[in-house]
């Protein structure tokens, strides 16, 4: 999942992250690209100005996505009422509650289908069940900006090597420059500060500063402190439990698997015996009172409330996945209690690789439902997503109240920044950001017509956004950003294959079906094996790999494999 890099991406994480098994189809019979039941739908320019504004009449589409936007405010925000009055288009969005997936199931299996859907790794369900029409014929017809959007990408957007329907669009910036950290190890500011700025390579150096100070603060505003604290509530168990193993054992976000960079196989990351290492260090951690004994029971909202509260030192996680929390932690003016990100691995000698540039790989995002009640005006609203003017509005806001203009530039005002920075409600507010991932979106980094960004971000203005502790702790290590701590892009190669988390399985293969037996033995036997005495760690992680070769895992990777090399195929040809 849900990989997790590119989920704040999503805030998002992804992490990027998350739900792991995709997969390909059989294809589907679709209606015409025009749509029968289409009626006159307003048309756009490459500006994103309407040129018939008596044909925007009011239409609401209905949407589900997996992944839940707290920011959601029904398009009631100020950019949220722009959008719709610019296009006419209101979006009515559910999100799941509880099992997401048995949600989607239950929606293919019934044939009733929203107009628009995001269902990121379990897509396959809906293009199984032939509820995906094939975007490329609107695309085509209809669609200027996205086609200037995804550009040479598009043959990325196709549902495999064989199956070249496009069934849904990509959910990740184009273009995305990557200035800071998806993922590491988050360790307070405060900590760091008192113990003179440590030397953070390895996670023994991360167990050394969280031990030394914990044991001379056991406390923290009167409640007991926390040294490290996991969340395993559902999917985000790849998140912040399983995913790290692979960062630190110098692999990249690939999800389940890890591909080795030299031969392009994969194989089922848990397999790799670097990894016992790092399970047996968190099995440590455990053991010597340093790892929050609710990782494994605790809900989303108690672990950001946890983090809120200033008493967890240490986190393993994806910035998205805790960034709510330490814009209370912000607002609250504790700024010693935030984190800093630190590439960590098992030991010095291993690369921290979340700056390995995947590519764009498209790969999950929004697709038109068969049942959709127009087509032809779902695909204008997002290509008019893509247009200048949207995506503008989406990332800086409303001109006049969140940006002015100066000199030809769009400009935010000190204290809006500070808001945008600080106030863990300013997307829902505003709306800013709300209609911007999963939606069709430009990446940080990428320049509109002005010369400017589409987005807010660039390095300065990273730089500036960070608080006086975060500046004065980078300092210390001689860096002027997060990433500056990491290895580069220029430390990796491209991946061929862009990020293999987003690879379909098909759903009717022995490796899906071995997939989901070895994801339900990985969710029981990790806690088990972290949460035991030391002297039963082996038995239950040997107990562990013979169940995974038992349920048939090494078929699954050679199964798997193909799918591998077929995209590496699909992707350079």
């Amino acid at each position: 999942m849900a990989n997790s890099k590119k989920m704040k991406r999503a805030v998002m994480l992804s992490a990027a992250t998350l739900l792991l098994l995709m997969t390909a189809c059989t294809n589907t019979t679709q209606p015409a690209a025009d749509g029968n039941t289409s009626k006159p739908a307003a048309t756009t320019d490459n500006k994103g100005t309407d040129s018939k504004k008596d044909d925007i009449k009011p239409i609401t589409f209905t949407m589900f996505s997996e992944d839940i936007n707290q920011n959601y405010e029904n398009m009631q925000s100020p950019v949220g009422k722009k959008i719709t009055e610019l296009t006419g288009v209101s979006l009515k969005i559910d999100y799941p509650v509880g099992d997401a997936k048995q949600k989607v199931s239950l929606m293919a299996a019934s044939n009733d289908y929203p107009d628009f859907i995001y269902a990121k790794g379990d897509s396959n369900l809906i293009v199984n069940a032939g509820g995906f029409i094939d975007l490329a014929p609107l695309i085509d017809k209809y669609a200027p900006n996205l086609k200037k959007l995804y550009g040479d990408y598009m043959k990325r957007l196709r549902w495999n090597k064989d199956d070249k329907a496009i069934y849904t669009l990509g959910a990740y910036g184009v273009g995305q420059q990557q200035w800071e950290p998806a993922t590491g190890f988050e360790l307070q500011h405060g900590v760091v500060k008192e113990l003179g700025y440590p030397k953070l390579r390895t996670i023994q150096d991360f167990e050394n500063a969280i031990k030394t100070y914990k044991d001379k603060h056991p406390t923290v505003d009167g409640q007991p402190t926390i040294g490290l604290s996991l969340l395993a509530d559902d999917w985000r168990i790849l998140i912040s439990v399983t995913n790290p193993a692979v960062f630190a054992t110098g692999g990249p976000d690939d999800g389940e698997w890890y591909v080795d960079p030299k031969t392009q196989k994969a194989v089922y990351h848990f397999t790799r015996p670097e990894e016992k290492e790092y399970f047996k260090w968190l099995n440590h951690m455990n053991d010597i009172g340093l790892l929050d004994p609710e990782s494994f029971v605790q809900k989303y909202d108690q672990y950001q409330a946890k983090i809120s509260s200033g008493r967890v030192l240490g986190l393993i996680d994806a910035k998205w996945e805790y960034q709510q929390a330490e814009q209370a932690l912000k607002k609250a003016g504790k700024e010693d209690q935030t984190y800093g990100l630190y590439p960590l691995t098992l030991n010095d000698s291993i690369k921290y690789h979340d700056f390995q540039d995947s590519g764009y790989s498209g790969g999950w995002g929004i697709g038109i439902s068969k049942t959709c009640k127009d087509p032809v005006r779902a695909i204008k609203f997002l290509d008019w997503l893509a247009t200048e003017p949207a995506q503008i509005l989406n990332n800086w806001g409303i001109e006049g109240v969140n940006y002015k203009i100066e000199n030809g530039k769009r400009v935010i005002s000190p204290e809006e920044m500070e808001q945008r920075n600080k106030d863990p409600q300013y997307g829902k507010k505003t709306g800013i950001g709300v209609y911007a991932y999963p939606f069709p979106t430009y990446g940080d980094g990428v320049k509109d017509s002005t010369g400017q960004t589409y987005t807010i971000k660039s390095q300065q203005q990273i730089i500036d956004a960070y608080s006086n502790t975060d500046k004065e702790v980078l300092s210390k290590y001689n860096a002027k950003m997060w990433k500056d701590l990491y290895p580069q892009p220029s430390d990796f190669p491209v991946k061929p294959y862009g990020a293999a988390w987003q690879i379909n399985i098909p759903q009717d293969t022995d490796a899906a079906l071995i997939f989901q037996k070895a994801e339900d033995l990985m969710k029981k036997r990790i806690p088990e094996a972290i949460l035991a005495k030391p002297d039963k760690f082996d038995s239950i992680w040997d107990n562990f790999m013979k169940e995974l070769e038992q349920a048939g895992v090494h078929k699954m990777e050679d199964q798997f494999n193909k799918l591998l090399q077929d995209r590496i195929q699909q992707f350079t040809s």
